[in-house]
């Protein structure tokens, strides 16, 4: 069966170590689309750090969508209609950064319109993740904490040896009640229990109709596992970690070497 939809991570997929898009993998994109492919852009980040890349790739056109906060939200990119966001409240920002601080890491909370921390003594990847995002970073005191706000997603944050050492101190029943992901060997991603890539790709594929046989995901890493398990054909970059080349059907190039280009002309022209 021919492939209808590729869902592509962005950081350490679709773009290189500088974070760049190269000409070969937008040439490869561009054509994609010409033959009628969706491509869906799938990442952790928030929809205003995916939007210059949208812009560059031309996938802000009528019946583009994208795949944010690792899957949490899942809008429409021409007009920012929201199919699905799954959010956590006030009560949960406070279990969760509750939990953070038993575990002796630093945590913050992210929505369109900040990144909030808790911790005084900021952490460097929560101004990291500012920059990369483009989104603005803020300090409050968890008790000054808008009670109304709804948040897309949180993240324990720290060195990556600290992040490991939790692991084993994370409580049963948290693990149950939150969808917990490492997208990068220094967070640990914390979001409602119905939002992850492959949640979200799979109601985006039912909403148009696309078999699984026909969705093609691509990525690199942990918040990517269950994407590349849904769909038909499941790709890991040559640079992905152990886990993901293990779970998926094929491993092409490295984001330096335009992976994403490879397997899209070897599964999907």
């Amino acid at each position: 069966m021919s492939i209808q939809l590729i869902a592509i991570d962005i950081d350490g997929t679709l773009v290189t170590p500088d974070g760049l898009v190269s000409p070969k993998v937008a040439q490869t994109l561009a054509i994609a689309k010409s033959k009628q492919i969706k491509v869906v852009l799938c990442t952790g980040r928030p929809l205003p750090g995916v939007l210059p890349l949208l812009d560059e790739l031309g996938l802000q056109e009528e019946g583009d969508h994208a795949i944010t906060y690792n899957g949490a939200l899942v809008q429409q990119t021409s007009d920012g209609k929201i199919l699905a966001h799954h959010t956590m409240d006030h009560a949960a920002f406070l279990e969760v950064e509750n939990m953070s601080r038993k575990l002796g890491l630093h945590s913050h909370a992210v929505n369109d319109g900040g990144i909030y921390t808790t911790n005084k003594d900021i952490s460097y990847y929560s101004i990291r993740e500012s920059f990369l995002t483009t989104i603005p970073l803020k300090y409050r005191a968890a008790e000054e904490m808008d009670k109304e706000m709804l948040i897309s997603k949180m993240m324990f944050i720290d060195d990556p040896a600290l992040i490991e050492n939790s692991l084993p101190q994370i409580p049963a029943a948290f693990k149950e009640k939150y969808t917990l992901l490492r997208s990068e060997p220094f967070f640990l991603e914390v979001l409602n229990k119905a939002a992850s890539k492959g949640q979200a790709l799979r109601d985006l594929a039912t909403s148009f109709q696309i078999p699984r046989e026909q969705v093609m995901a691509i990525g690199d890493n942990g918040n990517d596992l269950d994407m590349i398990q849904y769909a038909g054909i499941g790709v890991a970059m040559g640079n992905a970690s152990p886990a993901v080349k293990e779970i998926s059907d094929y491993v092409t190039d490295t984001n330096v070497h335009d992976g994403v280009a490879t397997a899209i002309e070897k599964f999907a022209f």
